[in-house]
């Protein structure tokens, strides 16, 4: 229910055009529908995001920050959800 009425964009800052083009309410209409699209669209966004995180933590380790920014990012993914 938290999503029912935000009509604001999946994910801002997110690498895909699923995050830019559809709203947070839509995809749970979607979802609680059990429409596919719900699905292919959640599936886009969490590639979208593993891709960027993977990318990400490979500069983080190549830079010798990894272990820093590997405990920022856990306490910024807990607060998204």
């Amino acid at each position: 229910k938290k999503w029912q009425n935000d009509h604001s964009q999946i994910d801002a800052n997110g690498t895909t055009y699923v995050d830019h083009q559809y709203s947070k309410a839509y995809l749970r209409h979607l979802i609680i529908s059990r429409e596919m699209l719900g699905s292919q669209i959640a599936s886009v966004h969490n590639l979208g995001f593993y891709l960027w995180l993977v990318k990400e933590a490979r500069k983080q380790i190549l830079a010798g920050t990894f272990k820093a920014w590997k405990t920022i990012m856990v306490d910024k993914v807990s607060q998204r959800i």
